[in-house]
């Protein structure tokens, strides 16, 4: 039977990983990630996984380590935050571009500079267009959910892609809540076990991997990854149905809350959809019709599902925690470019909050849905929440 936990996000993560019981973990501690590693690290010394746990120099080191275990054909894992993902960022591309089904917990922390060790999503953003599948989650609940999911995605021998799941730093990985634990037979009989068509160990049937690959057919591998990408989308669902079975827990692209009925939608995503909630109820109380949108996977990004949920309404705000600088917002490009075509555009408004961990408060979000209920959007404007000026 499922049992409840009261822990740390961070710890969530681990249990997921721990009932996963990967091959191979490689990782190297980085604020506010550290925790899910040295969650993990107990369980090996404990012997109640029997996993092998690289500890390395560096996080480049880490993600290197993983390609070479994922590329012999064993189920890996790392986590890291960051600046970690920054230094690491060079294999990122590569384990992508290699077809590895790596799960990688990503603790979501500002970037440097100057330095900052609280949350914001300038990590992930970063990644965006690394070739890696992408999950956002909002609690703990969500965050053990997702890492195992990823799981059963990733090694998909249509998709075969790396997937980062991303927490936001202190405020999941350190806050202390409930979430629900499946059997540990459920979970490892839900993810299966891993038998990669493709080894490096496999010497009867030789392959190569990180050949030098010019213009020949550079461009076809490419494309052979967002090919993968489109079987990742197309296969979603088929998780999402899967997982719910197992756990009664109903996940989708898109998690929808009192939008049936909105004329006004916010869209916003991971611990902040928390707190947009709790407007959105206030703001039901004073008789106005808003809702929130919650993207739970960002990469493949859920075009279709925002422009089924966004057409005729009549105003929509989106939050980023993240700038794309001079550019818009990475969130809002895509919500915005998604509307496109669509038979009835509602009006438009952008806003960045909670930098380097800055407090986004009730107050706060209320302040963006004020300016949608009174029509005072601009479509090309970027406005701030909580910014001294």
């Amino acid at each position: 039977m499922p049992v409840k936990l009261t822990v740390t996000g961070a710890a969530a993560v681990a249990h997921a990983m721990r009932q996963i019981n990967p091959d191979v973990v490689a990782a190297y501690p980085i604020t506010p990630q550290t925790p899910i590693v040295e969650y993990y690290a107990g369980f090996v010394s404990d012997g109640i996984v029997d996993t092998v746990l690289i500890p390395v120099e560096s996080e480049h080191s880490a993600m290197s380590a993983v390609v070479g275990s994922a590329a012999s054909g064993a189920r890996t894992m790392t986590a890291t935050a960051a600046n970690g993902l920054a230094l690491m960022l060079e294999i990122v591309y590569i384990a992508a571009s290699y077809r590895l089904p790596i799960i990688m917990p990503v603790v979501n922390r500002a970037l440097s500079g100057p330095i900052n060790i609280h949350c914001d999503h300038s990590d992930a953003m970063m990644a965006r267009d690394s070739g890696w599948i992408q999950f956002f989650t909002e609690n703990h609940q969500e965050a053990y959910d997702f890492t195992i999911m990823a799981t059963k995605l990733a090694e998909k021998e249509n998709v075969l892609l790396p997937v980062m799941v991303n927490l936001d730093g202190f405020i999941t990985s350190h806050g202390v809540e409930s979430f629900e634990m499946l059997d540990d037979g459920v979970v490892r009989e839900f993810v299966g076990s891993w038998n990669p068509k493709y080894s490096l160990l496999d010497t009867k049937n030789p392959v190569t991997f990180g050949p030098l690959d010019l213009f020949d057919y550079y461009f076809e591998h490419h494309r052979q990854q967002e090919e993968a990408m489109t079987n990742a989308y197309k296969e979603l669902p088929r998780v999402f149905e899967e997982f719910e079975k197992i756990s009664g827990r109903k996940y989708d692209f898109l998690d929808l809350y009192k939008v049936d009925d909105a004329d006004y939608i916010m869209v916003v995503m991971n611990s902040t959809a928390s707190t947009a909630k709790y407007v959105v109820d206030q703001l039901r109380e004073e008789g106005h019709k808003v809702g929130l949108v919650k993207p739970q996977v960002f990469t493949p990004f859920p075009k279709k599902e925002f422009q089924q949920v966004l057409n005729g309404r009549k105003g929509v705000v989106v939050l980023d925690r993240a700038m794309s600088f001079g550019k818009e917002a990475p969130l809002y490009s895509l919500v915005k470019s998604s509307l496109y075509e669509v038979a009835s555009r509602p009006s438009l408004g952008s806003y960045v909050y909670g930098l380097g961990g800055r407090d986004t408060t009730p107050e706060m979000i209320r302040e963006a849905f004020e300016d949608v209920l009174q029509g005072n959007l601009i479509a090309d404007e970027q406005r701030y929440l909580g910014l001294r000026e």
